[in-house]
This record gives C-alpha cells, structure tokens and sequence, in this order.
C-alpha cells in the first residue's frame, strides 16, 4: 500500500517526490509512473539559444527549502559551472541547461520512480463500502502491474492544441515536436516554412527555422498587430507569488476572471522583448537587403491548409480586408499552445464522485485536493492542469511547483496521521444492561 502513486513525472511529480523524501521519517511511500522511456520536458523546443522565462531561484525546491540539496545551485556547483553561471549576471539559465537540472534531480530520485509505464485503469477499492484507495494498473514492455495507493497525484500535464480540422502530418507539425522533425528532414531544405501563432514558442519557432535554414523563406501568421511584449514587471510578477494563490483561491469568481483577464499578459501569447527586437531587426535588415526571407501576416489567420504529395497550400486569410494569399509551403508549424484535458478522465466512472462547479470544472480544494462526496474518501491531487479556475495563473506554470508539492505533501502526511490516530482510538461499545 502506497501513500501517494504520482501519475506522471514532469518537474511537477518531481518536484513531489523530492518535498516527500525530504520529509525523512515522516516522508509518505511513494511511487511515480511515466510513460515515457526516460525523463523529459518539452524536449522537441530545447532549442540551443532559448532562456527560461523564469528566475533559476524558481527551480524545483528553493521557495520551499533554500538549504535543499535539490536546488539549481547545487546543480551548478556540482558540474562546475557555479563562478561562470554568477559572472553570467542573469537570473534566467539557457532552458537546454535548466533541463539538464531536471534530469540530474530526476536521477536522484530514480528509486521511486518507474518510466515506461503508462497508466491504463484506475480501479475503486472499497472499505465497508467506501472508497479508500485506489487499485492503480499499468502496463509497459515489463508487462502490466497493479499497485494500491490511498492518494493519487495526477500530474500528467497539458495536450498541444491544434485548432479544429488541423491534423498533425509530415507537413504539419505542432511546435512540440519541432527538434524531432527538423532532425527527420535528414538535411534537405525545405523552400517555406509557415509558422502560426503570436506567442513565445511562436516567435522562437520564427527565429530558429529563420537560422537554422538560411535558404528558406520563413512566414510568421497570427491575428494580432505585432508580437505583444510579456509584462514581466515586478508588480505584475507578483501574480505568480505564493501568496498570491491566496489572494486568488478565496477571490469571488467575477474578481479571479478579472485577474485572468488583467493578467494573462504575463504569460499567455506574448513574447520576451529581445527575442521581439531581434526578429523585427532581422526583418528590416533584409528589406534593406532587398532578399526578404522573413515575412510576417498580421491581423490574419490560416483559414485553410490543403496538403498534397509535394507540399502544402496554405490560404491566409486577413481579418481586417477579407483578402487571401495562397502560399505553397513544405512546412507549418502550429504554435497554438496547449490545453488541458478533463483532469480526472482516468479515474472512468468514479469521476461522477467528483463535484464540480457550475461551469463543469473539477471543484479542487486549496491544498489541491479535489473536492468528492462521501463515498469516496481516498485522496486524488491535481498537479498543474484543472486548477487555474482556482489557484490563478501560476497553476501550471514553474514559478510556483516548490510550494504546491510541498503543500500537496503536508495534506497527505496530516490525512494519513489522521487515519492512523482514527485506527488507534478503541470502539467502545455501550453496556445496555448496566442502563437498565
């Protein structure tokens, strides 16, 4: 019988597992299962140039634990890179780098995890009719499995996003996997690429295809005027405090949209400023040049991609005349973000046990514990996705992972001294006879 079984191990579950096994003799029996063969993080965008948009200080253990021996600092003593990295003058590491920290704290923890194996069914296991645990079943190249935990954390991230009617193909790629598919074009050189979208991944998506291929014309579309700048001020960062989960868990709902609205500035389809100049100088370099590879479609949308065996017809649409532009493209590139599925979809019919708003949303508690009947009285967590309608904006994001573990631990540790001290107290059994 597990504690907790963490349904994925992104930095999220790693971050988890790191806030249990620093708990020492009190740490709760974990295990986590990830489908993947090894540990990963958006592997397809670890382009070489590309910074984090987070401060290195918001790495998996430092908000919670300074003295961890899990932090980035730790990380970069122990390579050797600790002077260099403080003459760098930066707060925000390459994201090749802040992923190798992620591996080197996933092989820490290597004992409590098992990679190839994706979870298939979650089954109820009932106590004198009650839910107190879960049966979890998952399958891999070593066969299937089948452990029991009293809590589930599930931490399985978000899906790429691709509008309706837009299929992945060899021509069609959703930026996610954009590393992978440039290796596969085994050196050949594509005439056009077009890429979608107005967001970070976006605009670095623009600028690498633009490098990396210096032969090919490379088509920015997306429905703004421009790239919108990311407000990363020190005001507007404190979104993203802790105790700014606060603040937002307990807001009416009218105030958390106005804050998700005020605010999705901070992170939603917008783009750091260098990586803004830098495309914008490139763009006007080669006007001046006259061999203009850059081109970007503003205030228009893609309103349709037709693929035939030697390319694809892209029809670009401009939202403010009406006019369209048929490209012939070896390539789109999708960079329309991400969504996050039903959170609680694995769980199959005990999903109905779970309230919910309503708007349909999973009701989480503020220690991310989702909200159940009676019935069932294990613990499921949920880890990033399904809970911005409640903690805010940094739900899913890195700035706040080191808190929200060590906040889904502590839940779990107090439910389980709970339970225990529940088991010691004796049932007493009342003598009639004596009131008689």
């Amino acid at each position: 019988m597990y504690d907790v079984i963490g349904v994925g191990f992104g930095p999220s579950n790693l971050a988890l597992a790191i806030a249990a096994g620093e708990r020492g003799a009190a740490s709760p029996r974990a295990l986590f299962l990830e489908r993947q063969a090894k540990f990963g993080w958006h592997r397809g965008m670890l382009i070489e140039d590309a910074t984090m948009q987070v401060s290195f200080l918001k790495d998996l253990v430092t908000l919670r634990n300074p003295a961890s021996e899990f932090s980035f600092l730790t990380y970069l003593h122990g390579n050797g890179r600790l002077i260099d990295f403080i003459n760098h003058k930066t707060l925000f590491p390459l994201r090749i780098e802040f992923h190798d920290y992620l591996e080197w704290a996933a092989s820490k923890v290597a004992d409590v995890v098992r990679y190839d194996r994706e979870v298939q069914a979650v089954r109820p296991v009932r106590t004198n009719g009650v839910i107190d645990a879960f049966e979890v079943t998952s399958a891999g190249q070593g066969g299937t499995s089948v452990d029991v935990t009293r809590n589930l954390v599930l931490g399985v991230g978000l899906k790429p996003y691709l509008p309706a009617g837009v299929d992945r193909s060899d021509r069609v790629w959703h930026n996610q996997e954009l590393l992978t598919r440039v290796r596969e074009l085994d050196g050949r050189t594509p005439r056009r690429f077009v890429v979608v979208g107005a967001g970070q991944s976006a605009a670095e998506v623009t600028a690498y295809l633009h490098e990396t291929f210096p032969k090919s014309e490379v088509c920015a579309v997306f429905s703004r005027f421009g790239y919108s700048p990311a407000d990363d001020s020190p005001f507007a960062n404190r979104v993203f405090d802790p105790d700014a989960v606060d603040e937002f868990y307990s807001a009416p709902e009218d105030v958390k949209q106005m804050v998700l609205d005020y605010h999705g500035n901070t992170n939603y389809s917008v783009v750091d400023g260098e990586l803004i100049e830098a495309l914008y100088s490139r763009q006007y370099r080669e006007r001046v040049l006259g061999t203009q590879r850059l081109r970007t479609f503003n205030v228009s949308r893609v309103a349709d991609v037709v693929e035939t065996g030697e390319e694809a017809t892209v029809t670009i649409e401009s939202l403010s005349t009406g006019q369209k532009t048929e490209l012939a493209a070896d390539v789109v590139v999708y960079c329309t973000g991400y969504r996050p599925a039903d959170p609680v979809l694995l769980l199959g019919e005990m999903g109905e046990l779970c309230r919910r708003d309503q708007e349909g949303r999973v009701k989480v508690g503020r220690d991310y514990r989702v909200q159940t009947t009676s019935e069932l009285q294990a613990g499921i967590y949920l880890q990033g996705g399904g809970t911005e309608h409640t903690h805010g904006l940094a739900s899913s994001l890195l700035s706040n992972t080191a808190i929200r573990a060590g906040e889904i631990v502590e839940s779990i540790v107090i439910a389980k001294a709970t339970l225990e001290t529940d088991a010691d107290v004796p049932t007493v059994v009342p003598d009639f006879a004596d009131s008689l």
